[in-house]
Formats: structure tokens, sequence, C-alpha cells
């Protein structure tokens, strides 16, 4: 057990408010850890859950809440109790985790144990990774003893290390020593260049903070979070709230957006901007666990925030979903569209098609023998865009965006002879965005355009 002191009846959630950090755990790099936030909204979402019956109503007294970039990356508070969390996402090129060294150094567990050391280890702690740990490699060990050792602190029996678990525990120590910056004096200095032999206390100490780590690893990647987490993380509770779960993936966007915005310290303040008076005065006692609970205001979401998040996304989902696309409403816009055709491509190609039936409506007004050049001319192009859609055509994805460059590339090798001077070569561009307006150009597989632009009539409430 940790030494008796004058602050024993402190309890985890006073202390992780109370005792300022040596460091602000990066809360201005939030924008390049954007998974953090998820899965820490991951974990308020399931405090949210927690603190629900079977008919989903809130308790008045819950004091749940995630605090954000503070000791660590976030924590979990319940009550008198929390646990911090440290969030490591390691991408596929990483691999598992092979050795202790690296669940200490790129998992971050020897910045956590100086954590829990500093909050006099009374939080629980977390390590919430994407990587695995190794089949049959120290790390998998390391967890093993940490399920042993959690049960005996969780059945209030003394924390025996099995032989089996010997090993592991002593390489988690012996590391430990090695990366001593930021430890209690009491575990030296990680400069040595061979760290002595761990003490007794030292020991005893690691075995403690094993009893009360917990290692979350394989958790989803950052690329496929985004679908993956309305599924795993919201609809659980919309179920428990008697909510359709058709609207998962709003409510996941309302829910961690507040989480982003917390991860930067940027949350609502009580007191917004107003100056500190008299804040320090002659005989003030230092901030408690209340005063520095509004002090942290920008940094904490609280359950109750999460529940009104989702009564948000539930009472106005198109907020929370991607502006639609408005294409251009005729037929090699929407061609163009479903080619998946940039949106600039698509306005270029339309005032190229304008320009091209402004020239050959004068010039037919003017020459009534022009007729025959324009069909001349359609005969060219129609050949340039069948020669072009079986160089591109796959039925792999879209080849929309390749079909508009082949076609530019191939008017602009025909030398000048082969056109009227009057044509440049945007100008026989636009004569190929002509016959896609007359059907006789696809930018994909050949579908029902007229239905196709009834249904976004209809989408847009335009009469037919």
């Amino acid at each position: 057990m940790p030494p008796s002191s004058p602050a024993d009846d402190i309890s985890a959630a006073e202390l992780l408010l109370t005792l300022e950090p040596p460091d602000d755990s990066g809360a201005q790099t939030l924008d390049r850890y954007d998974w953090q936030a998820a899965m820490a909204a991951a974990d308020g979402l399931r405090l949210l859950l927690d603190s629900m019956d079977d008919a989903g109503p809130l308790g008045e007294d819950e004091s749940r809440r995630v605090v954000c970039e503070y000791h660590e990356d976030w924590a979990a508070v319940d009550g008198e109790h929390a646990e911090i969390v440290s969030g490591k996402h390691r991408d596929p090129s990483f691999g598992a985790y092979t050795t202790v060294n690296s669940l200490l150094t790129a998992g971050g567990l020897a910045h956590l144990f100086a954590r829990w050391c500093a909050l006099q280890e009374k939080v629980t702690c977390r390590l919430v990774t994407t990587a695995g740990l190794g089949s049959g490699k120290p790390p998998q060990k390391l967890e093993a003893a940490t399920q042993a050792l959690r049960k005996q602190r969780q059945g209030d029996l003394p924390l025996v290390i099995d032989d089996k678990h010997l090993e592991a525990v002593g390489e988690f120590t012996q590391g430990l020593l090695a990366h001593a910056d930021g430890l209690p004096e009491d575990w030296g200095d990680s400069a040595k260049a061979v760290p002595p032999t761990p003490t007794a206390a030292q020991h005893d100490q690691a075995v403690r903070f094993l009893s009360m780590l917990s290692l979350s690893h394989g958790q989803p990647q950052r690329s496929v979070l985004p679908y993956a987490a309305p599924s795993m993380y919201v609809r659980p509770v919309l179920v428990r709230m008697g909510l359709p779960d058709d609207i998962a993936d709003e409510v996941w966007e309302a829910v961690l957006g507040l989480f982003r915005t917390r991860m930067r310290a940027a949350g609502p303040r009580p007191q917004a901007g107003l100056p500190n008076v008299l804040a320090h005065r002659l005989g003030s006692p230092l901030p408690g666990a209340v005063q520095m609970d509004r002090e942290l205001a920008g940094r904490i979401v609280t359950i109750a925030d999460i529940h009104i998040a989702i009564e948000v996304a539930v009472a106005a989902p198109n907020a929370y979903r991607p502006l639609p696309r408005v294409t251009l409403l005729n037929r090699m816009g929407v061609k163009m569209a479903v080619g998946d055709c940039t949106d600039n491509s698509i306005e270029r190609a339309e005032q190229l098609r304008k320009d091209h039936e402004e020239l050959w409506r004068i010039r037919v007004a003017v020459d009534p023998e022009a007729r025959a050049e324009q069909n001349k001319l359609r005969r060219a192009l129609l050949r340039i865009s069948d020669n072009a859609t079986q160089t591109v055509a796959t039925p792999d994805h879209a080849w929309g965006t390749d079909l508009w460059r082949e076609l530019q590339s191939q008017i602009d090798a025909m030398g000048p002879d082969s056109w009227t001077d009057l044509l440049d070569s945007d100008l026989r561009l636009g004569g190929i965005c002509e016959l896609a307006n007359r059907c006789q150009v696809w930018f994909s597989t050949r579908f029902d355009i007229d239905a196709e632009m009834a249904r976004l009539r209809a989408e847009r409430g335009i009469a037919a």
C-alpha cells in the first residue's frame, strides 16, 4: 500500500481536478489527433449508457463526465472515482507491440505511470490503442499479469505475483527505471548508462500500478472509425433511450463535435472572458475541486451535455449530415455527376457547351451550308468520344473524370488542320458537351436519365 500522507482523505476525482499537471498533455495539438476525440466520445457515450435505466431517464444527481486533455489525453470521472486514459493511434505499418519497452514508450505507459504516481495512486489507468499485442510476446504476458492483479485488488486480496507473471512484471519495473524522467525522486535518473536493479519499494509500486491498469488494444483505425463508430458506440445508447437507430450517424457527429471542441479546451466557460479580480487575495486558500471544475469547464463534457447533443441531433438530423451536392439539372450535368466528375469540371463543361452552341447558332443563321460542316464535326467528335471511352471505361470505379481528361487530351492531340479555323480546343470540347446533352455521349454506363432528372427535381421541390 502507498505510504500514508495528510492528503489520504482526498478522493481521486478531487486530485484530478486540483493537482496541476506538469504539461498540458497536448490540448493545442488536438487537430492532429481527431481519433483521440472519437475514442473519448466513445467513453462519454458509455458513461451515459451506464447512467440510464431501461426507461432511459438520467438521474438528477449524475456527476459522470469526461475531462479532456488534463493529466492525460482524457479522464473519465464518476463521483469520487476517476480513470486517466492514454490514447495512442498507431498506423497499420506499426504492427503490434512486441516488447514491454514499446508499451512504455510508443504506448505511453511510462507517462501514464508518472501521472498515476502524481495523483497519489488513487486513479485507475487505461491505455487505448489501435495496435495489438504481439502473440506470445512479453506485452501479452504483461496483460495477463494486469488481469490477475486486478482480480486480486478487486477482491481486496494481497497483490501477489504468480511465477508465470514474474518475468513480465520484472521487465516492466526495470523498463520504468530506464524511463525514470518525470517519475518520483526515488526512481532515480534515467540518464544513467545502466539502470540499477529495482528496489523492493519500486517493485511493489509497479505492481500496484499494474493492478489498476487496463489495456484496450486493437481499437478501430482512424480510417474506419467514422464508419464503425455509429454502430459500435451510438446504437446501444439510442436503443436504451428508445430512439430510432437509423440516425446513429447524425448522433455520432453531434457527440463527436462536443469532444472535438473540448479537446481544444474551447468549450463554453461560465465566466466567459471576464478577468480574475481579487482571485489571489491574502489569506485565500488553494482552489478546491468545485472551483477547479469551473475553471476546467472548457475541457469537460458531462453526460448531460451528451444527452442534449443526442436530443438536438434527433430533432434536427439534417444539421449533422453532409451538405447535399447540387447537380446541374440538364442531361450533361447529371451524366457527369453520375460519372463522379468534379463540380468545377461540370461548370466548365456547361460554359463550353453554351459557347459551342452559340457559335453554330450564329454560323448556321448566316450560312445555310454551315449545317453540313457542323454535322461533319459531330461525327468526328463522336469518333473521339468512342475511342476515349474504350480507353478509360472500367466496371471497377466511376470513370467520368478519366474520360473528361482523355477527351481533352485526344482533342489537343489532333492538329489544327482537322478543324475549322473558328474552333479552338475548348470549343471542340464544348461540342462533346453538346453531344452529351443530346444523350449521344455518356460519362458512365447508360442509365435512365429522365428518371434521374425527375428524382432530382422532386428532391428540390421543382415542378416537372
